[in-house]
Order: structure tokens, then sequence, then C-alpha cells
């Protein structure tokens, strides 16, 4: 486990853990749930309030796998996608709306799961090894070629390409966010009424973009490793 700032640290069976994050995530999960069981518990033919804007959400989603994926294998990794983006979305915009520095726990603070690196470490080797299964699986060991194509000399620049998607993509993700934080924290120190708000909605704004980029990238190796598996 990354250590980087002060948590709440809770141990079970051991294993030391980070309490503000997991509840945190527990938060976003059960938003999700609690969002997606509301769109689907009274589901109409013509679509309106919250299931309109869920299947525009769905529809959002499906055009990205399909756009980086490809039509032939997109459908089996749309919900894999659509976790993705929902969960840092959800967490990005949590972060940046609830003043949670106004709850005050035994030892460090509560904010977005993705302000923490350990779950945007912990999101880029879910899709490091997502896109690692979907070349398997279409070409079995024969997907490893790829280290020595077009030519051996670039075996340690493709093993190297592997270490450094999930690097990039936790980092982005991780620096964006706490940056974007920062930021507002600063503000509102310094000029607590109004000023803030701006750099709050600019903040709301480079969060979607930050879901949106994780989960378009992913798509992308994944598109990239069934490509070469044609």
């Amino acid at each position: 486990m990354i250590e980087v700032g002060t948590h709440w640290n809770w141990t079970i069976a051991g294993v030391h853990l980070h309490g503000q994050v997991l509840l945190e995530s527990w938060l976003v999960i059960s938003i999700l749930l609690v969002l997606s069981w509301k769109a689907t518990s009274s589901l109409t033919l013509i679509p309106k309030g919250i299931q309109n804007l869920a299947e525009y959400v769905v529809e959002f989603l499906v055009d990205i796998a399909k756009s980086q994926i490809g039509s032939k294998h997109y459908q089996s990794w749309v919900s894999f996608i659509s976790t993705l983006f929902l969960f840092i979305f959800v967490s990005n915009w949590i972060g940046a709306l609830i003043p949670w520095k106004l709850i005050h726990l035994p030892s460090g603070e509560l904010a977005a799961p993705t302000n923490d690196i350990n779950t945007t470490v912990a999101l880029a080797l879910l899709t490091s090894g997502a896109y690692f299964y979907a070349g398997i699986k279409s070409k079995g060991v024969r997907y490893f070629a790829r280290y020595v194509s077009p030519t051996p000399i670039l075996l340690p620049i493709n093993i190297l390409e592997d270490f450094t998607k999930p690097l990039s993509l936790s980092f982005r993700l991780f620096g964006n966010v706490v940056a974007d934080e920062l930021v507002v924290s600063v503000f509102t120190m310094l000029v607590p009424i109004l000023v803030p708000l701006p750099v709050m909605i600019l903040g709301l704004f480079a969060s979607s973009i930050q879901a949106l980029i994780f989960a378009t990238l992913a798509a992308a190796y994944i598109g990239e490793a069934l490509e070469e598996a044609h």
C-alpha cells in the first residue's frame, strides 16, 4: 500500500487499509446502485426523467467502447468500460461538490476515492489486466509475439510500454484530482465567498474529462490487443 499524506488507517486481518478511501468508495458504489435501481425500477416505452438520462449515458458509453474496440468485440467490454467511467466520474464529482474537510476524522481527511494513489493504481492495473486478458483470450500465447514485432530489437521498448501504460493512467488521474482539490481549497481559504465558484465549476468539467480520458484509453488499449489478434 502506497502512503501519500496522512490517512485513517484500518487494520483488518493484519492488512492495513485506508479507512476514508473505503468509506468514500462504498458511498460511490451506493450512489451508482441507487441511481441504477431508480432508473430501471419503472421502465416506460417513452423514457423520461432519470430513465432518459440513464439511456443517454448508456448510449454514450456504448459509443466509446464501439469506437475504440471495434464493432466485432465491443459488446463484451461495454460493462467494464462503463464501470470505470461511472466510478471515476462519480468519485471525482463527490470530491469536488461535497465539503468533506468539514468532517473531522481521527486522522487524515475525507476526499474523493481517486484522491488516493492506491485507488488510481488499482484502476490502472485492472485496465492492464483487462487488455492482457483480451489479447491472450483471442490469440493465446501467440499474443506475446507482439513484443518482438516487427523486430526483436524492440523487445525492451515493448516491455517498457506495458509498464508505462498503467503508470500514466494512474498518475494522470491522481495528479489532476489532487491539483483540482488543492486549488479549490486555496481559493476557499483566501476568498471564501463566490470567487471559488468558477474554479469549482472548472474543476467539475476537468473531473468529467478525466473520467472520459481514462475510460477511452482503457477501451483503446483493449481494442489494440484485440486488433492484433485479427
